[in-house]
């Protein structure tokens, strides 16, 4: 018997957002040999709704809540969807950090229906007056502290992501984490007064590179001597994070009735979280691990949708994998590069010039943390792309073949470039190539971090014992 909690996304008011998928994965799980009955579902009813709520506020109540759960074996699987995703894996961390304040319950499987990993593009207009206003039509708030976290970019979802990236595998201690997700947003709701519900490379809600938690963590710093005159070599480190499971669910959008991942409960996803759930051992992991990424392989393959419009000729939309790159401007004093310019270049030139056109579809700066940009990066066309015939006819083209530009690299323009404390021009070094640090549907913290120049006047010893004004000082030379 497997005890199995539902736990639902941001702004959900009623239990009806999860359909009829429980009913189904009951009724589909005896054929797979998992033994779940109605008695051992649990759906979550959590407010995101209210203002003051914060993210850990939901960790403390979900634990409260798991206490009076019924487990004969104290452990349970959990099925989620968008928000939830986050919610559980706070409460995993909260666990591990804070034991005297968590309970021991232990989670087996997190199964993750378009999680916001990274978080939304779309959380940042759900702030806005135009979110406020129909959460006020609602009868509700629009959840101010939640759609903090959801930003991309904010700090706590982050650290967060940089806990996994840098922690050990879960997988290696019998805890197993899978990602499932669409592949394309449902066009009956597109709404034409926000661009990211038709936004290719996402679900309509969340970017399926920001739900992927196979992720890494790159740093572009200076080593110490590699100084070219007034420009700065900044040199590439970076780190994968531990292998999850991931799959894209073709067909499946956010949310909606009719092709929403979880409320449609589309036979195709109920599958999938079969089998995830019938995972036992690292060595099954890894298999379901290898088998998901061939099927995605050969979904990308595959990856033109002709969108009907009516009398018109359909919409050719052109499913490339794309990357999402958050990037942190900072010095090595962890100050914010605020205004900093960051560009970047291809080609054995390092020239702006010769970056791809159409390469980024996107990028925001976070509200709060404004010295971290999300850039959404089309990775298909930055590591060059075989030619995409039309299904209708294979001998025509939609798009020709294109070539890579590598290798690529960016040069940054902080704004203090003078002064007793400035920063320097810096471009990546010329050995490295940025797209090393990028996978398809994959999602990269990059930390770029300046040197500060401090000059000898910040700082001097005099044996003058006669006043000296030294409101002017002179910056002299830099210090080691």
């Amino acid at each position: 018997m497997t005890t199995l909690v539902f736990v639902h996304g941001w702004s959900v008011t009623n239990t009806a957002t999860y359909g009829q998928m429980p009913q189904q994965l009951q009724q589909r799980a005896a054929a797979a040999g998992i033994g779940i009955t109605l008695a051992d579902i649990w759906l979550s009813e959590y407010v995101s709704f209210d203002d003051s709520v914060t993210m850990g506020d939901l960790v403390r109540a979900f634990d409260r809540a798991l206490r009076d759960l019924p487990l004969p074996d104290a452990s349970f699987a959990c099925v989620t969807h968008s928000t939830g995703g986050p919610v559980v894996r706070e409460w995993l961390r909260a666990q591990r950090d804070k034991p005297d304040n968590c309970s021991t319950i232990r989670l087996t499987h997190l199964v993750m229906l378009a999680p916001a990993n990274f978080g939304s593009a779309l959380a940042q207009l759900g702030k806005s007056a135009l979110g406020r206003l129909k959460a006020w039509f609602s009868g509700v708030e629009p959840g101010q502290r939640i759609l903090d976290w959801l930003e991309l970019g904010s700090s706590e979802s982050l650290a967060l992501n940089l806990d996994r990236i840098h922690g050990p595998d879960p997988a290696a201690d019998g805890q197993y984490l899978f990602v499932l997700i669409g592949d394309r947003p449902d066009r009956s709701l597109y709404d034409h007064l926000n661009s990211y519900t038709g936004e290719d490379g996402s679900d309509g809600v969340v970017r399926i590179a920001a739900a992927n938690l196979n992720a890494c963590h790159a740093v572009l710093a200076l080593q110490r001597g590699d100084a070219e005159g007034t420009v700065d070599a900044l040199s590439l480190n970076q780190r994968q994070g531990p292998r999850c499971a991931f799959k894209l669910i073709a067909g499946a959008a956010h949310s909606g009735a009719a092709h929403g991942i979880l409320e449609s409960a589309a036979p195709a996803t109920v599958e999938e979280i079969l089998r995830c759930l019938q995972v036992r051992s690292a060595g099954d992991y890894r298999a379901l691990c290898d088998a998901f990424d061939g099927e995605n392989s050969q979904r990308d393959a595959n990856k033109v949708e002709l969108e009907p419009a009516g009398p018109f000729a359909p919409r050719v939309h052109i499913h490339d994998p794309c990357s999402l790159v958050i990037v942190r401007l900072t010095d090595e004093a962890g100050e914010p590069l605020i205004g900093a310019g960051l560009l970047f270049t291809a080609g054995a030139q390092a020239s702006p010039n010769l970056m791809p056109e159409g390469f980024m579809p996107d990028r925001q700066a976070n509200s709060i943390n404004r010295s971290t940009i999300s850039l959404f990066l089309n990775h298909a066309l930055l590591a060059g792309d075989d030619r995409v015939a039309d299904p209708r006819n294979s001998r025509q083209t939609l798009r020709p073949a294109i070539a890579s530009h590598r290798p690529y690299g960016v040069s940054v323009q902080p704004v203090d470039l003078s002064g007793l404390v400035h920063h320097a021009l810096a471009k990546s070094a010329a050995g490295d190539d940025l797209l090393d640090m990028l996978g398809p549907h994959r999602s990269t913290v990059l930390d770029v971090v300046l040197p500060r120049k401090i000059h000898e006047g910040v700082f001097r010893l005099t044996q003058k014992l006669t006043p000296e004004d030294f409101s002017r000082p002179m910056a002299g030379p830099l210090i080691g």
